[in-house]
């Protein structure tokens, strides 16, 4: 890189002082003040302006998490697939951001998150996994422009992922069973939508090993929460908060009754919230399910009640 410019400090220039050089600057003083950058900031150029700056952009302490969810589509819904159209200055903006960060990170990426309305391409969700191989947790929970093919081969890149917070998916088999072919320490799931029998039987037959499952604010099927009871018999911690819970005819159902909670009674940790008084309760039933997050205040879709999960 090229030579720092040699700065004066506001009040120098008459002084017999010498200019300061920048380059000269401790590494981990340069990192510790990175550190408070937001990934705007970080991608910015600051990498550019010496050798010395450059290093200190590329250390793995400023890459452990990549955290995107500043970044949002500027995106309109459409009625045919994938739902979403998203505008060609949001995804310039986004290709960029991924080039410069995936490029300073250098591999050293563990944890990657994105925005509730930050919807990834294909060809985005690939060329992220390709430059972050070591990646332990995803947090994911838009995919509409993503095929199947597209977050195949991202997981079967991602060999050491543990955590995966997601979507529902009409067809969770082919998810799941990648999942199981490739990534031995999977151990934490969050689902943010509708759970019912099929994505249920599916985590029994290819991941029975789960140690955490959260399905909090969504749509849960009686008899789905009594596959997950009966069949993940590893399951450590399971979170049914805020969830509508409803039997096989759709009717909401307002407190968990006998059998359940004596098939739950096994668990170290069993968190649950069916209160009336609950305002997330209220939202959940309100939206039938399905939380429409971008009503309401920025941030809350982060939120769980497990510890690990939450952001």
């Amino acid at each position: 890189g090229r030579p720092c410019d040699k700065l004066r400090l506001p009040g120098m220039e008459d002084s017999h002082s010498p200019a300061r050089n920048w380059g000269e600057m401790d590494i981990d003083i340069l990192v510790k003040i990175f550190q408070s950058f937001d990934i705007f900031e970080l991608t910015s150029g600051v990498s550019r302006v010496c050798s010395t700056w450059r290093l200190a952009c590329c250390d793995e302490l400023l890459w452990n998490t990549l955290d995107l969810t500043i970044m949002r589509s500027n995106f309109i819904k459409i009625p045919q697939e994938p739902y979403v159209y998203v505008d060609q200055r949001s995804d310039k903006i986004l290709n960029r951001i991924l080039k410069i960060s995936l490029g300073l990170s250098q591999g050293n990426i563990r944890t990657l998150i994105f925005h509730f309305n930050l919807y990834l391409a294909d060809d985005q969700l690939t060329y992220t996994a390709e430059r972050c191989p070591r990646l332990k947790r995803l947090v994911l929970p838009a995919w509409n422009r993503i095929k199947k093919s597209g977050i195949c081969k991202a997981i079967q890149i991602w060999k050491d992922l543990e955590s995966l917070t997601m979507p529902s998916i009409a067809q969770p088999p082919y998810l799941m069973q990648e999942i199981s072919n490739n990534c031995n320490n999977f151990s934490e799931l969050k689902i943010m939508g509708t759970f019912d029998i099929n994505f249920a039987n599916t985590l029994a037959i290819y991941i029975p090993s789960l140690k955490v499952l959260s399905l909090r604010c969504s749509m849960l099927s009686r008899p789905a929460l009594l596959v997950i009871l009966e069949e993940l018999k590893q399951l450590e911690v399971l979170n049914i908060s805020h969830c509508m819970l409803v039997d096989t005819s759709k009717t909401v159902l307002n407190e968990l009754d006998e059998e359940i909670l004596q098939k739950a009674s096994r668990l170290p940790k069993f968190i649950t919230c069916m209160k009336d008084s609950c305002i997330m309760c209220q939202r959940t039933k309100s939206d039938e399910g399905l939380m429409r997050w971008y009503k309401y205040q920025e941030g809350l879709w982060k939120q769980d009640e497990v510890k690990s999960l939450a952001l």
